[in-house]
Parts: C-alpha cells; sequence; structure tokens
C-alpha cells in the first residue's frame, strides 16, 4: 500500500486551492496519508525561500495572477487579499495534529476547512471559537482546541525539522518514498505515479 506525507501550511493559499483532490487522489489508490503541518514562513528561510511580503514586485502580482487564475481552474472562491492574513497558523496546526491523534472525523475536509476559513471565508484561524467550528463542522470534538497543545507544539516543530532534513522546501509538498510533488498543481503527477506511469 501506498503512503504519502503530505507537509502543508493552513495559511497556505496554494494548500486552499489543493482543495480534497488529495484524499479522492489516495482513495482511489488505496494510499494513506500522513498529515504534517508546518510553518512555512520559517521553512523559507531555511531552504533558501523569500517570504511574500519581501518578495520583488514583479513576483508579487505574479502570485497574484496565478492565484486568481488556479482558484477559477479549481472552482473556488479565494479572496486575494484576505482581512485576516497572515496569521498565526500555529493553533489551526495543533489542533490538525490533535484530530489527526484523536481520529473520528474527517482530516482532509478539516484541513480544507481551515485554509477555507482563511482564504474564501475571511475568518481568522488563530481564533479560537473559528477553531472550534472548523474542528465541530469536520466530525471532530471541538475540545480538542484545548487539549492537544502540548503535542501540537511540539508535533509542529518535528514537522519543520523533518520537512527541511527530506527536501521540502513549499507548501504544499507530497512525498511518496523518493518521489517529491510540490504544489497542488502537482497532484495529476502524483496521480500518475501512484498509477505506476509516472
Amino acid at each position: 500500500m501506498a503512503h504519502i506525507d503530505y507537509f502543508f501550511a493552513t495559511v497556505s493559499p496554494y494548500t486552499y486551492l489543493a482543495g480534497t483532490r488529495l484524499e479522492d487522489i489516495a482513495r482511489r489508490h488505496g494510499a494513506t496519508i500522513a498529515y504534517k503541518p508546518l510553518d512555512v514562513l520559517t521553512l523559507f528561510s531555511r531552504t533558501g525561500g523569500v517570504k511574500p511580503a519581501e518578495r520583488h514586485e514583479s513576483r508579487k502580482e505574479y502570485r497574484l495572477q496565478e492565484l486568481r487564475r488556479q482558484a477559477a481552474k479549481a472552482d473556488l472562491a479565494l479572496n486575494l487579499q484576505p482581512m485576516f492574513w497572515p496569521t498565526n497558523p500555529a493553533p489551526s496546526s495543533y489542533a490538525i495534529i490533535a484530530a489527526a491523534k484523536a481520529g473520528g472525523g474527517d482530516l482532509g475536509g478539516l484541513v480544507h476547512g481551515f485554509c477555507r476559513a482563511c482564504w474564501g471565508e475571511e475568518r481568522n484561524i488563530a481564533e479560537d471559537d473559528v477553531v472550534r467550528e472548523v474542528l465541530a463542522a469536520n466530525g471532530f470534538d471541538p475540545k480538542l482546541a484545548d487539549s492537544g497543545l502540548l503535542l501540537g507544539a511540539e508535533t509542529y516543530a518535528n514537522n519543520l525539522e523533518e520537512a527541511v532534513s527530506r527536501g521540502v522546501f513549499g507548501a504544499p509538498f507530497y512525498i511518496v518514498g523518493q518521489e517529491r510533488f510540490w504544489g497542488q498543481d502537482r497532484l495529476d503527477d502524483l496521480d500518475l505515479h501512484l498509477a505506476g506511469k509516472l
């Protein structure tokens, strides 16, 4: 059975634009997924990337055009300048880590729910009430927002270290064995790889 290590950030617009296609692909191929939220801005600084706010104006302009086009292709509502971005991704990430340990809900839906709240619904995913609402909407106990803080902080830090050591430099990022796929626009390649065609 194939296994996918999924490194992502709840504040990444590209993680949002991935939707739940990863889960559809994994289901089709009988693959398992390990969800590994991380601090993408620290990842950039550790791997030679540049934070969006510090990029050259031409890169900023292109990024906005690309986000608009990709959102249209994915048929997802996207606010190019969300009210609550950047925001602290730790509370939502800790909730995902706690939910993965607890089980019982829709983990892919939870990840997408946090991203959608940020990029499509003008909600602050650093706020406790938003975290609880998204947990509950995806079949998890909203109290996980309070109970998973220590485990969440430790795992979140470990995910970053693992990502750096395994050649991850952006989000979303998918690893199957030694094969790495960066970006939601590489999900078709991941699908083909799992089918034995790439």
